[in-house]
This record gives C-alpha cells, sequence and structure tokens, in this order.
C-alpha cells in the first residue's frame, strides 16, 4: 500500500491556504531593501503590539516557566476576557491557535462525515478549509451587490444535514457588516450552529456578541491578532452560549495557549491607550483610502478596505506594486471574487500616502 493511501478521502479537495506575502520573501524576489518595504497585506497592526503586553513578557519572566504547562483552559485570560466583554466566565473560551483554533474545536464538535456548512462568498478562506478537514462538505453562498449576505439566502441553503453557518462580520476581504436583522432572521431559523467571525470587531461602530444572550445556537469568535496587535502569539476566543461551552470544553486541546501567549494577552486587554490609538488609526486610515485612491473602493468597516481595479486585473497590479516594494493581497484566490479585486491593509499615513501615489500612477481613467 502506498502513504499516499493513508491520507483519508477528501483531503484531495482542500486547497492549500495562500497567506500573505512576507517582506523578506519580496526583498529577495525583487532585489529591494528590506526596510523600504511596507507590508500591507495581511491586515496587521501597524503600531505593533501593546508595549504593556511587551513589557509583560519581561515583567512576568514568562520565558523562565516555559517547562511548566500553562492552566489547561487559560483561566486567567478568560477572566480577563470576562472584564472586557462584559460576558460571564461561563460564556467565554480562549483559544488558540488564534480563533482557528474556536472553530476547529467546533467542528470537532458537531461535525460528522457528510454533514454540510453554509458558507457565504467571498470571505475568509479557512472555514472551508477547516469543514473539509473534519469531513464536512461546504454549501457555498454567493454574496450580493456590494457583498451582502441575506438571511433568504442562507436558509435556502440549508438542509437536514447542515450543522453550522459561517457569517464574518465585518467580512474579510469586502469589509462590511452583515444587517443585525438578516443576522437575527438566521439564528432564530438556523437548524444548525451559527458562527459570526468578528474578527475586526473592534474596528466596526457595532458588533453582534449581544445576540449570544438571545440565542442558543449562536457563537460570536474573535482575536487578538488585529486591534491589539498580537499575530504572532496566535490568541483567539469565543463568546457562546453556556450550554455550549461545558460541551467544547470536552473536545478542546488542552493547554492550547502558551505561558507566554496569555501573559501578553492578560496585558493587552488593560492597555486601553493603545487599543483607543488602534482603532482610530484603522478608521482614519480606511476613510483617507477611500477618498483618494482612483479606483472603485468599497466602505470598510474593518482596519482595511477592499479596491476594484476592473478593467485592469489584480494579479497585475498587485505585481506592479510589489515592484515597488507595497505588499497588498490579491484576491483572486478568494472563492467567487473574481480577478480585480485588491485588499489593502490601512497603514500609518505616511504608508497610507505611498499607497495611494501608487494606485494613481496605475489608474487608467
Amino acid at each position: 500500500m502506498s502513504r499516499r493511501e493513508l491520507i483519508k478521502n477528501g483531503i484531495e479537495e482542500i486547497s492549500e491556504y495562500v497567506p500573505g506575502k512576507s517582506i523578506d520573501e519580496i526583498a529577495l524576489s525583487y532585489g529591494l531593501n528590506p526596510d523600504a518595504i511596507i507590508k500591507l497585506g495581511s491586515n496587521e497592526n501597524p503600531l505593533g503590539p501593546s508595549p504593556e503586553a511587551v513589557d509583560a513578557l519581561e515583567r512576568h519572566r514568562a520565558h523562565s516557566q516555559l517547562s511548566v504547562y500553562p492552566s489547561a483552559d487559560a483561566g486567567e485570560l478568560v477572566k480577563a476576557l470576562s472584564e472586557y466583554t462584559e460576558f460571564p466566565e461561563s460564556n467565554l473560551v480562549a483559544s488558540g491557535p488564534g480563533m482557528d483554533g474556536l472553530m476547529d474545536n467546533l467542528m470537532r464538535l458537531v461535525i460528522s462525515k457528510g454533514d454540510e456548512v453554509i458558507i457565504p462568498t467571498p470571505t475568509f478562506s479557512y472555514y472551508e478549509i477547516a469543514a473539509r478537514a473534519n469531513g464536512a462538505s461546504p454549501v457555498f453562498v454567493k454574496r450580493g451587490n456590494d457583498f451582502n449576505v441575506g438571511a433568504e439566502s442562507i436558509l435556502e441553503a440549508e438542509s437536514s444535514r447542515t450543522k453550522m453557518i459561517f457569517i464574518c462580520s465585518p467580512n474579510n476581504p469586502s469589509g462590511n457588516l452583515i444587517d443585525e436583522r438578516e443576522l437575527r432572521s438566521i439564528a432564530e431559523s438556523a437548524k444548525g450552529l451559527v458562527f459570526v467571525d468578528e474578527a475586526y470587531a473592534e474596528f466596526a461602530y457595532r458588533n453582534m456578541s449581544d445576540l449570544v444572550t438571545e440565542y442558543d445556537n449562536l457563537v460570536v469568535g474573535r482575536t487578538f491578532s488585529k486591534a491589539f496587535g498580537l499575530a504572532g502569539m496566535r490568541i483567539g476566543y469565543g463568546i457562546m452560549p453556556q450550554w455550549l461551552k461545558s460541551e467544547y470544553m470536552r473536545v478542546s486541546t488542552p493547554f492550547n495557549l502558551s505561558r507566554p501567549a496569555i501573559t501578553s494577552g492578560i496585558a493587552a486587554l488593560s492597555d486601553t491607550r493603545h487599543l483607543k490609538q488602534s482603532v482610530e488609526l484603522a478608521r482614519n486610515g480606511r476613510k483617507y483610502l477611500k477618498d483618494n485612491i482612483p479606483f472603485k473602493v468599497y466602505d470598510s468597516q474593518s482596519n482595511f478596505v477592499l479596491v476594484d481595479v476592473a478593467p485592469q486585473k489584480a494579479q497585475e497590479i498587485c505585481e506592479r506594486l510589489l515592484e515597488e516594494g507595497i505588499i497588498v493581497r490579491d484576491c483572486t484566490s478568494f472563492r467567487d471574487a473574481g480577478d480585480s479585486l485588491i485588499r489593502v491593509t490601512v497603514g500609518t499615513h505616511i504608508q497610507n500616502k505611498r499607497v495611494v501615489e501608487a494606485f494613481k500612477n496605475l489608474y487608467l481613467g
């Protein structure tokens, strides 16, 4: 028997996740000085991590305890999250790596082979990867004009095998929120769990977490990778009904967050000054990019904007930008995104001005 036959059926259908390009990768490929490259393709925080989080790693000497397991459920972080979110600890779980770990654990809990999950597209590609890896069949519902998604189209796609519905809000890569009335309609009628990915919630003017107390099938996922600037720590968390947490903890990987991650996460939650600066930078920057990039730019409630460069192709424009040392995200790899969309992370004002000038030089209108 070939070793390849050991791989379970369905894995061959999974397309590998396409990450944003790194500075080192582009510097090597284009012969550029790494210091001259700006990375605006992965929605990271241009201000970096919270200074309080960095100080905490030194102050608490987290590195000196690397030989000792952290708490199995990251209870210290869950307590800090309770203060931050104003939800009781019985509604909260901490997860690693990032929010992806939360999604994987939920699928381990509810998905059996042959089940279905509903995914409105274009959106974050890991939903499909996680679904297929856990034996589920993804059912895709294409978003409408301006990337809106309605309850009717979602519920029409449901079947007796539907176990989860994924809603990204603000959506990646379009940056728009789902309408609360539509989400309520979905949660009220859905047969399975409704997972709302709020990775970018801090940048938006509203979120959906309060609905968790009203619907016993609604889960909200969050991350420390964006507004808190801790992408390298891979910290996520979930807000869920109390009945679900007790079941979730049965399948959750123990010790899934490291001591340094827990320490930095707690400190970041207390650094309201850094969080406020990060949010203001994103909100001001996305408006500046929308007002000044000459191509069509969609409204965004996130720390990025979506640019449509039609009739030109995203791949060609991104290549030209890379030659100038500007890393943005070609959205061609997003299912149903077409071939003319580019996602641009909000940077510092200096970086944003450089991006605007580069787009102006590439505009043919």
